[in-house]
C-alpha cells in the first residue's frame, strides 16, 4: 500500500475501521485476553466515519478499496504476522504507529501463537540485544525503569554505588545541552552521529562545544573528527560474545582471529573503567553474561554453557522456561490483559507549501550499510558509488531537471546538492535519497522533528524544495576543510 510519507497512523486506523465495522474482529480472543471495556472504547473510536477508508484516502493517497481489501485479508487470512522496520518508527508518530499495529494484532487475535505477532525488524544486527541490555537513558536491562526501586537496588548492591532514579538524556537532548554549555562529554561506541543523526550542523555544533569526546570504532569516521580520544574497536570476527536478533534469539559469537588492536571491545571498556577508578575484573565474556543472568529476570537461565549445548535460546529464559520462549504471549500478556489505545492521527509539522512543496524521505540501499563506514571501503561501491536524489518525472520536468543533473535540495534546516535520478519508483510530490556517503551530507537537510515518545528523528518526512544546481553546495565544498580543522586528535603522519 504505497501511502504518503507520515500517514501511517491514518492508514492503520482506517484498516481498523474496516475490521470493526465489517464485524471481522476476533471477539472471543478479545474477551479472553484483553480488557473488553478498553476494546469497546477503541472500537467506537475507529468506527467513527471520519476514520473510514473513503475519508482517509484523501490523507494517505491509498484507494479506499485497497485499504478495505488489506483489512479483510489480515483479519480473515488465518495466520497474520506484521513486520515493520524503520519506515514505521522514524516519524513524529512512530510510537503511535506501533500502538496502532498492536491494536490490529489484538483485535484479530493475531498474537500469542506460532506464525503471527508484531515483529519489529531492528535497524542493525544488535539493536535488539542492546535494548535488552538497557542501552536506554531510562531503563535497566530487561526493560525495567530506573524509577523502579527494586530494580535499582539490585544493581546498586552489586556495583556498590548509588544509581540515580531519574532518566538520563537522549542523544538529541545531549546535543542541545552541549550547545547550551551544560553537557560536557560523550563516549560513543560504534556510531557516527555526525553523519547519521538529523540536522548535521546542530550535531557538529554540539560536538564542537564538548570538552571531552571519546570515539570507539573500527574506522576514523566523521564523528571522530571531533574526538579528543579515539579508541580502536574490534569486528565481530575479533571478539567473543553474543548477538540477539529480532526474534529475541541469543546466539554465540566466537572469535576467529586476534583483534588487530590487541583488545576486544569489552576489554577496552573494562580498562577504561579501571583507569577511571571503578574496578572491573572480568576474564571472559561468559562472566559478563553470568552477571546479566544474575540481575535480569528474563535472562536468569542464560549461560554460555546453555548456548554451547543447545545452540541458541530465545528470552525469556528462566526457571519457568529453562530452554527459552520461542513464542511470546501464549497464555497471556506480560501486563495482564491486552490494552487497546486510541490512535489519533496527527499530521507532522513537516508540511509542504509554496516554499517547500516536496516531501523528502531517506533510507538505505541493499549494497551499502547505514553510514557506509564499512561498506564504502569494499567493492560494494561499484553498485552504489554515490547517493542520488530520486525524483518523479513529473516533478523533474516542472523543474527542468534531467537524469544525472546536479540538483540542490533545501529544507528549513539546510541544503545540500547531489545528482538526480529521474524515476517513477517514487510518487509525484515525493523525493528519496540514501545517506551512505559522507560527501552527500543528506542529514544537513533533515530537521529536528522527532517522535513524541522516543525522540526518534523524523527521517522519513522532510519538506523540501529541489532545483538545478552547478554542483556541490557551499557546505559540502567547505566540509572537508572544516573536518580537518576540527580534528582534535593527531593524524598518523604527525605520530610518525
Amino acid at each position: 500500500l504505497p501511502l504518503r510519507p507520515g500517514t501511517n497512523v491514518a492508514e492503520l486506523t482506517a484498516m481498523a475501521h474496516g475490521i470493526v465495522t465489517e464485524s471481522l474482529a476476533d471477539e472471543g480472543f478479545i474477551r479472553d485476553r484483553c480488557d473488553w471495556s478498553e476494546y469497546a472504547d477503541w472500537a467506537a473510536f475507529v468506527a467513527d466515519a471520519r476514520h473510514s477508508p473513503e475519508v482517509t484516502e484523501a490523507v494517505t493517497g491509498v484507494p479506499a478499496a485497497d485499504l478495505r481489501a488489506a483489512a479483510r485479508l489480515y483479519a480473515t487470512g488465518g495466520n497474520g504476522a506484521i513486520y515493520y522496520g524503520l519506515g514505521v518508527t522514524e516519524h513524529s508518530q512512530g510510537s503511535t504507529t506501533v500502538m496502532a499495529i498492536a491494536n490490529l494484532a489484538m483485535a484479530t487475535g493475531n498474537i500469542g501463537r506460532p506464525g503471527v505477532g508484531v515483529n519489529p525488524l531492528r535497524g542493525q544486527n544488535y539493536v535488539q540485544g542492546a535494548c535488552d541490555m538497557g542501552s536506554f537513558p531510562h531503563e535497566f536491562s530487561g526493560y525495567r525503569h530506573v524509577s523502579d526501586d527494586g530494580a535499582r537496588a539490585i544493581f546498586a548492591d552489586l556495583w556498590g554505588t548509588e544509581i540515580d532514579h531519574e532518566p538520563g538524556l537522549r542523544i538529541p537532548n545531549m546535543l542541545d545541552a552541549a550547545v547550551d554549555g551544560s553537557f560536557k562529554g560523550l563516549y560513543i561506541q560504534g556510531e557516527d552521529i555526525l553523519q547519521s543523526d538529523p540536522d548535521t550542523r546542530h550535531v557538529a555544533a554540539g560536538l564542537a562545544a564538548m570538552e571531552c569526546v571519546v570515539v570507539q570504532d573500527l574506522f576514523l569516521n566523521e564523528t571522530a573528527n571531533y574526538a579528543h580520544v579515539f579508541l580502536p574497536g574490534s569486528t565481530f570476527l575479533e571478539k567473543n560474545g553474543t548477538f540477539t536478533n529480532a526474534e529475541r534469539r541469543i546466539q554465540r559469537v566466537r572469535k576467529v582471529m586476534a583483534p588487530r588492536n590487541g583488545l576486544e571491545d569489552w576489554q577496552v571498556t573494562q580498562a577504561l573503567s579501571n583507569a577511571l577508578g571503578y574496578p572491573m575484573h572480568y576474564d571472559h565474556p561468559s562472566q559478563i553474561m553470568a552477571e546479566v543472568a544474575l540481575t535480569t529476570p528474563t535472562f536468569a537461565g542464560v549461560s554460555y554453557d546453555l548456548l554451547d549445548r543447545i545452540g541458541s535460546v530465545q528470552w525469556p529464559c528462566n526457571a519457568a522456561a529453562p530452554e527459552g520462549t520461542p513464542v511470546m504471549h501464549l497464555d497471556g500478556f506480560v501486563r495482564g490483559r491486552g490494552k487497546f489505545v486510541r490512535t489519533e492521527y496527527v499530521a507532522t509539522e513537516e508540511r509542504t507549501g509554496p516554499r517547500f512543496p516536496l516531501l523528502l524521505t531517506t533510507g538505505r540501499i541493499l549494497s551499502q550499510y547505514n553510514v557506509g563506514a564499512q561498506t564504502r571501503r569494499t567493492e560494494n561501491s561499484r553498485w552504489h558509488a554515490e547517493d542520488m536524489l530520486e525524483i518523479h518525472p513529473h516533478d523533474a520536468e516542472q523543474r527542468g531537471i534531467i537524469d544525472g543533473d546536479w540538483v540542490r535540495i533545501a529544507s528549513r534546516a539546510g541544503e545540500t546538492s547531489l545528482r538526480a535520478d529521474v524515476t517513477d519508483r517514487v510518487a509525484p510530490g515525493v523525493v528519496y535519497t540514501t545517506f551512505h556517503h559522507a560527501t552527500t551530507q543528506a542529514n544537513v537537510v533533515t530537521t529536528d522533528n522527532s517522535d513524541w515518545a522516543t525522540n526518534c528523528p523524523e527521517y522519513k518526512v522532510t519538506a523540501v524544495q529541489v532545483g538545478r544546481s552547478n554542483g556541490p553546495s557551499e557546505w559540502q565544498v567547505s566540509y572537508g576543510d572544516q573536518a580537518r580543522k576540527s580534528r582534535r586528535i593527531a593524524g598518523r603522519e604527525a605520530a610518525e
